[in-house]
């Protein structure tokens, strides 16, 4: 099957470079950046050298492919999908653009009207946990947000039980986040070292998880950290009524049981006993883990993943395979590092 990635210079492109290299039944045909035409792929992303000729060409000279991957900003993606959509069987949008399935709620939360209301109910949500059904043979799917993906499979069997009364998440988060263009608060000088809210209130991934999860009661928070790749989820719960961890682990236990890369991650002896980002670098996984305060009855809930892969483009690989007929987990096999 032949890819092509429009926007392949940043740090997702390069993630989905990475992947796609290593899949059995994918050829990258093309990939395309404006600032970069002509030149080699991996004079970009390094881990390309000797094992791919690549070189950027411009957007404009995509040709037909079996799945196209958009990984450009949202501002530009509704524009490429009406140009760019008979070049292609399958369309993988892992801007922002798509995301949502109301063009009010993209008006409420990015401040603009939606430049392509008409595409928003034929793009299917791009995570797999929640959405493997609609995926298989779909034509169209969005990408996801980081910080939404590691809140949501956080959260979702505690949502599914209508265990839900309020639910307070805190994220800590990588410089990655910001993407490869420089800007002020992801410059090096500006985040090591640093613990920094960001988004006390009102960040966009809000959106997605209450699109996901339903009304219940959210408040949300983003901390930046000294970190590059990771988010570290901390949802502390406050139940419609009281729970046990016994009753914690038999919900998340039955409801993650068939998930290819969703692990739960409680130990009782040793240093890594709950989710940790750092040993998710390059992984597709998503690792949960929860306790709950006898004293208050409140369930704490943590998750980490990698923000590049399960939050970007690894569920982009894992929905293409759904939407193309592979087996889920092809070419997502990496475990990750450690240590690192």
């Amino acid at each position: 099957m032949r890819a092509s990635i429009l926007g392949g210079a940043g740090y997702v492109g390069g993630e989905l470079l990475r992947l796609l290299a290593d899949h059995p039944d994918v050829e990258v045909a093309q990939v395309s950046s404006g600032s970069h035409t002509n030149r080699f792929a991996h004079t970009v992303h390094p881990f390309l050298r000797g094992r791919s000729d690549l070189r950027f060409c411009d957007p404009a000279a995509l040709e037909p492919c079996d799945v196209l991957f958009l990984a450009g900003a949202h501002d530009d993606a509704a524009d490429e999908v009406r140009e760019l959509e008979g070049r292609a069987r399958h369309v993988v949008d892992l801007s922002a653009r798509f995301r949502l399935r109301s063009a009010a709620d993209w008006r409420e939360w990015y401040g603009t009207e939606h430049a392509a209301p008409e595409y928003l109910e034929r793009f299917v949500y791009g995570l797999p946990e929640l959405h493997r059904d609609e995926l298989i043979g779909a034509r169209f799917a969005s990408g996801v947000g980081c910080n939404a993906t590691a809140s949501i499979l956080a959260l979702l069997p505690l949502a599914r039980a209508g265990l839900i009364e309020r639910a307070v998440v805190d994220l800590k988060v990588g410089s990655s986040e910001a993407g490869a263009r420089a800007s002020a608060g992801g410059q090096h000088p500006a985040r090591a070292r640093a613990v920094r809210t960001y988004a006390a209130t009102g960040h966009r991934h809000q959106a997605e998880i209450r699109q996901e999860l339903g009304d219940f009661e959210l408040s949300f928070t983003a901390t930046a950290v000294d970190l590059v790749r990771g988010v570290a989820c901390t949802a502390h719960v406050f139940p419609t009524e009281a729970v046990s961890e016994k009753e914690l682990w038999g919900l998340y236990r039955e409801h993650y049981r068939s998930e290819p890369f969703v692990r739960i991650v409680k130990e009782r002896h040793g240093l890594y006993r709950y989710p940790e980002p750092k040993l998710l670098a390059g992984t597709n996984y998503c690792d949960v883990g929860f306790e709950v305060d006898e004293c208050t009855g409140r369930i704490v809930v943590m998750s980490a993943i990698d923000n590049l892969m399960k939050g970007a483009a690894g569920s982009a690989v894992q929905s293409m395979n759904l939407m193309c007929g592979f087996e889920e987990a092809r070419g997502l096999g990496f475990a990750g590092l450690h240590p690192v």
